[in-house]
């Protein structure tokens, strides 16, 4: 086994996936149906959130640059990364650090070899993550779906809430008489804040969500020096940090010690069945809960563990399937799920036997020797 396949099923009610520009949608056209959903960038990082609580580190710093333009105006430019697998959520997560060259004076002192050096443009150093992660997405475009609502931000029960008006020219208006002229006739709609049913999309029903590990990769940093991953400063720490020299597929490697992968394979599963978007707004919070668990080295009997049927007897009509005996697949059903799937073997213990055997097959694999001789 050099992959291992999670799939996640869980139950929303009523809330939003994300802040900005309210919920995310897409549209399925052969149901024709909108369907709300978390993007694999958001479950990304409520995983690394996650990773960080259980084993109560500080993720890895982020440069942000900025330039300014000739007019002083701000404009943004590149986002580095460390590039450093020592924290774990670089080695889990993956980097990207491609940053500008930047503008070199000529300087009359320095050698030839020494200028052509100083010009030599930066190159791109980065490290795909060995954990590919999906969308939340519907389990079925006929069992998810937004909801759109009119809510307002009401004060007008406070009595010391203040209230001002502008004129047609965006002065505040001074004088009393007019404005009580204006609470005679408008009254407590001036303490109220409308907001557009348009933008208030709200997300209920069951959810699914994939993600693959590549072993092979997890605790391993290439050494290829076509596409490099790391520089030698970084290579230079991590050998004196213990880390071995090996080969895998891809070419030459480093592997994390022993007790970097003791340590975080707990936490890595932890963070994979426990994972939750807390980014929702506070009027919209949901539990989200899951409500099962399917784990398999084979992409499309994982696909088939959890799943929905349409039924035969009414149009427009789906149901929820959870595969509880399917062979190479592992399923752990929650009691949560009783009340939304036709389940036998649910138990309260589910999500914590789904979090070992996790760290079964991660610890199994024989990181140091993935290439066998002959």
């Amino acid at each position: 086994m050099t992959t291992i396949y999670i799939r996640t099923l869980k139950r929303a009610e009523h809330t939003v996936f994300c802040v900005d520009k309210g919920q995310k949608t897409y549209y399925d056209p052969q149901f024709n149906q909108v369907i709300p959903y978390s993007s694999g960038q958001q479950v990304k990082r409520s995983i690394m959130d996650t990773l960080s609580k259980v084993l109560n580190e500080i993720p890895a710093p982020v440069m942000f640059i900025n330039k300014l333009d000739k007019d002083g105006h701000r404009g943004e430019a590149e986002v580095l990364s460390i590039c450093d697998p020592t924290y774990f959520d670089q080695l889990l997560g993956g980097w990207m650090k491609a940053e500008k060259s930047d503008k070199v004076i000529k300087d009359e002192n320095l050698e030839e070899e020494d200028q052509e050096e100083k010009d030599q443009k930066k190159r791109t150093i980065k490290r795909r993550s060995p954990l590919s992660i999906s969308a939340m997405r519907g389990l079925h475009p006929l069992l998810a779906g937004v909801k759109n609502e009119s809510v307002s931000f009401d004060r007008s029960d406070w009595g010391h809430t203040e209230v001002k008006i502008r004129n047609s020219k965006g002065d505040f208006i001074t004088s009393q008489a007019e404005l009580d002229l204006l609470f005679e006739k408008h009254g407590s709609q001036l303490t109220k804040k409308w907001i557009d049913a348009r933008k208030n999309a709200r997300a209920t029903g069951l959810f699914v969500q994939d993600i693959a590990i590549d072993l092979r990769r997890l605790f391993s940093v290439s050494l290829n020096n076509i596409e490099p991953e790391i520089d030698s400063t970084t290579e230079n720490k991590l050998r004196e940090a213990g880390w071995m020299e090996s080969e895998n597929v891809f070419g030459k490697c480093l592997v994390a010690p022993e007790a970097v992968r003791t340590r975080l394979i707990p936490a890595l599963a932890e963070a994979i069945v426990e994972w939750s978007i807390t980014s929702n707004q506070s009027r919209t919070f949901s539990l989200m809960e899951t409500l099962a668990v399917t784990i398999s080295d084979n992409a499309n009997k994982i696909a088939a563990s959890i799943r929905a049927k349409l039924s035969e007897e009414e149009d427009n009509k789906a149901y929820p399937i959870v595969e509880e005996e399917l062979d190479g697949v592992s399923t752990y059903v929650t009691l949560a799920a009783g009340g939304y799937i036709r389940t036998k073997s649910e138990t309260f213990d589910a999500l914590e036997n789904a979090k070992q055997k996790l760290i079964t097959l991660m610890t199994a694999f024989d990181y140091e020797h993935q290439i066998k001789e002959n």
